[in-house]
């Protein structure tokens, strides 16, 4: 009896020690991690982590907050991939488990897990744990509202942001700030009711409240969405009238509607005219551009763009490398597509295999095989724990340069 006795007790501490923190954040039970050893442990995991058990096992260990920047971000990519596999029981049973814990009792958790509800389309939950702060000890204030009408924005339940605009203020006496003004408006504008915002900003007028930049820009993109052209005359007026004058965060948002409308030679009037004004663009101005002319196949347009980034202050993005770098291989440009791709790499960003596969049998295609080799080489180096998934292709090489 003695000897299974310890047994049992060998077994339950084995098992304990798989399952602790460190064993499923590093494989090794007697590792001990600081709090951002954790965070990056958990991080990486999450991306790869398919199974949804396994995921929430991750969260777990690694006691994720929101007070910590790369914990949000596990957050978020732990709710996006339990979302895409609807599982989710599983994002209820964590969240409202989180919230016994005692480090995350107070508004800034709660603010976070309501976000996190509308990410998932889960706004009926967000909506229960606003109700409830009072039952958890914790004091509602404008900072929670806001963050329950952001998640209705998220969860893509425009009509439910106006009710909880409209209703809740003086049901949870909240007085709205300059942030919920934004936040409805935004909501009206991706929801199609961007005249609605007119009369959001005359209430902001009679409640003193005055708007910003942002107040303008959410309005500007509704109208642009709706191709409400003149409208967005008007609110360049109206921002006159409140003595403001557009910055560059409004001509971003005007370049990037209208890129999105298929009108880029029209956006790039807008980046003239900004340059003749002595105003000064941004990465994300020349990104939202150079994607903008590559989605209407003018790759020159997109080239030249790019290259000229530089002359502004402007160093590409990483997202700015990987749009033109598709886009080009999609043209057939393998060449520069190939030149775009190592400048990249010298700058540590890689694109997705799915693009640099496509650029390999394109250098192939043209007969750059020596080139396709060299990419093949370097992507290898960056990432070689995918070395594998190259085997194919480097075996098709072997056989054209055979």
């Amino acid at each position: 009896m003695a000897f299974l006795s310890k047994l049992r007790s060998r077994t339950l501490i084995q098992f304990r020690n798989y399952c602790s923190p460190s064993s499923i954040l590093s494989g090794d039970p007697k590792v001990i991690l600081t709090s951002k050893e954790k965070s990056r442990a958990a991080l990486s995991l999450l991306k790869s982590e398919t199974n949804p058990e396994k995921i929430l096992n991750i969260c777990r260990a690694a006691a994720l907050t929101p007070e910590s920047h790369l914990d949000r971000i596990a957050f978020s990519v732990a709710i996006s991939k339990l979302s895409k596999s609807n599982y989710f029981e599983g994002i209820r049973v964590y969240l409202e488990e989180l919230k016994n814990r005692p480090d995350l009792r107070n508004e800034r958790f709660v603010s976070h897990s309501i976000i996190l509800y509308g990410q998932a389309g889960m706004i009926h939950n967000g909506i229960t744990t606003f109700e409830q702060m009072e039952q958890m000890g914790i004091r509602r204030t404008v900072k929670s509202f806001n963050a329950l009408l952001f998640s209705c924005i998220l969860a893509k339940k425009y009509d439910e942001a106006k009710r909880i605009f409209t209703d809740f203020p003086t049901m949870y006496n909240i007085e709205p700030n300059l942030d919920s003004y934004n936040t409805i408006i935004k909501a009206f504008s991706e929801g199609g009711e961007s005249m609605s915002g007119y009369s959001i900003i005359a209430e902001m007028g009679r409640k003193k409240c005055k708007p910003n930049a942002t107040t303008f820009a959410n309005l500007i993109s509704g109208f642009y969405r709706e191709e409400k052209f003149e409208d967005v005359g008007k609110v360049l007026k109206l921002m006159k009238e409140h003595e403001m004058n557009p910055g560059l965060n409004i001509y971003n948002v005007r370049i990037e509607s209208l890129c999105k409308l298929g009108r880029s030679f029209e956006a790039k009037a807008l980046l003239d005219g900004m340059l003749e004004r002595k105003m000064k663009p941004n990465s994300n101005t020349f990104g939202n551009l150079i994607h903008g002319f590559c989605k209407e196949g003018k790759y020159e347009d997109a080239k030249k763009l790019f290259k000229t980034m530089g002359n502004h202050g402007c160093k590409p993005t990483s997202d700015c490398y990987f749009t033109i770098i598709y886009f080009l291989c999609k043209g057939g440009d393998y060449e520069t597509a190939f030149q775009i791709s190592k400048d990249s790499m010298k700058e540590k960003w890689v694109p997705n295999v799915t693009t640099m596969k496509s650029l390999v049998e394109g250098l192939v295609s043209i007969s750059k095989v020596e080139e396709a080799k060299e990419l093949i080489e370097i992507v290898k180096e960056k990432f070689p724990k995918h070395a594998d998934l190259w085997k194919e292709t480097e075996e098709k090489l072997s056989g054209v340069a055979e």
